[in-house]
């Protein structure tokens, strides 16, 4: 971060600094930015079916009394519903997402006292729900030894990754509502900025310094990331902790997408802001721009919902974009090779953003 702030000229780290301290002084903004998606988060992210039992798979290839005991131990535990099952049929339900975990009993479980390994398959997205199931099942487990009174260990967990064609909807809705939220905050904080800025004679007063039409777009740029950034850090902190959403693929590589996101959409939101003369025409031009990629992007539902000839189209625009390169990260794993022809539209966006600001944004015009 360092090294990148002295890559900077000297007016661009002052404006950078100075807009930084304008922005946050904007105390309604930044509480309203950071409730609002907390709560539509809560709305369809806290469940009320907490203390309904949970799904398990069981496979059992022993009839033997030992493995009867283990059964009869999980299907008293209030905490699971068992559905016994072929092995064929529950992988199928676990790869659909009808079951999150299925515990296979093998053959050799029976009652002579010797180490037995017992399979958990896993839906790969609901890795954190394993620390959920994993001590139960070993209590049951430990149960059924002190009953036999051995003195070695007799069951061994073994846990294997199944990857699942579902997602919870909350892991799906999150990588969405983040990119919504990226772009409203962005092109707020672009867009209406430069209105405001120029209402208030900062423009005017900049007009006759030395500073450069790219200096500043650049340093509003740095300034708003540093605030998005870290608005959206403290929202996707309480979708994992508090909502328990699992983010299944690195980290690093959904904020490669987040920052080329941020930067695209402010140099968006600096076009509508340079389009615009008032605060009223770039609230106009922002709703314009905003909603229906609300509707069209895949935020809420999947795009394959949406009419055929409405797909190509819907696939190109920004917010689509960037929501499918955080979902396929952090919903399905994926590399960010994977999704290398997002960040080509991306950069479109991002150098059409641009050419229109730069073509648009003159001293002269907005100084008037």
């Amino acid at each position: 971060m360092g090294s990148g702030i002295n890559m900077l000229t000297k007016p661009q780290a002052y404006l950078t600094k100075v807009f930084i301290q304008i922005f946050l002084r904007n105390k309604q903004y930044i509480l309203l930015s950071l409730v609002l998606p907390i709560v539509i988060l809560s709305i369809v992210g806290l469940n009320d079916g907490e203390s309904d039992p949970i799904d398990i798979g069981l496979i059992s290839n022993s009839k033997s009394n030992l493995s009867e005991k283990f059964i009869d131990q999980l299907t008293s535990n209030n905490l699971f519903n068992v559905i016994q099952g072929s092995e064929e049929s529950l992988r199928e339900d676990l790869i659909n997402g009808n079951l999150m975990v299925v515990l296979i009993i093998p053959s050799d479980m029976n009652d002579q006292i010797k180490t037995t390994n017992i399979k958990l398959l896993v839906d790969k997205s609901q890795a954190q729900f394993v620390q959920t199931i994993q001590p139960v099942i070993n209590q049951s487990l430990l149960s059924v030894e002190r009953d036999i009174t051995a003195n070695v260990p007799m069951f061994n967990l073994v846990i294997e990754d199944v990857k699942s064609r579902s997602l919870s909807y909350i892991d799906f809705l999150l990588p969405g509502i983040m990119a919504f939220m990226l772009m409203n905050l962005s092109i707020a904080g672009s867009g209406f900025n430069v209105v405001e800025f120029r209402r208030r004679g900062i423009l005017k007063r900049l007009f006759v310094t030395p500073i450069k039409p790219i200096d500043f777009v650049i340093a509003i740029v740095i300034a708003r990331m540093v605030i998005v950034l870290g608005q959206l850090s403290a929202i996707f902190s309480f979708a994992l902790i508090v909502l328990d959403a699992n983010i299944v693929g690195n980290i690093f590589s959904l904020y490669l997408v987040i920052i080329s996101g941020v930067i695209m959409f402010l140099t968006l939101g600096f076009s509508i802001g340079s389009l615009a003369k008032t605060q009223e025409s770039v609230g106009i031009l922002a709703t314009i721009f905003i909603y229906p990629q609300l509707v069209l992007s895949g935020v809420f539902f999947p795009l394959e919902t949406l009419p055929e000839y409405i797909q190509p189209f819907a696939e190109l625009l920004p917010l689509s974009l960037v929501a499918d390169g955080m979902r396929s990260i952090a919903s399905d794993g994926m590399q960010l090779i994977d999704v290398y022809s997002n960040f080509i539209g991306i950069g479109v966006w991002i150098l059409i953003g641009t050419l229109i600001s730069t073509k648009l944004f003159v001293w002269k015009e907005v100084a008037g």
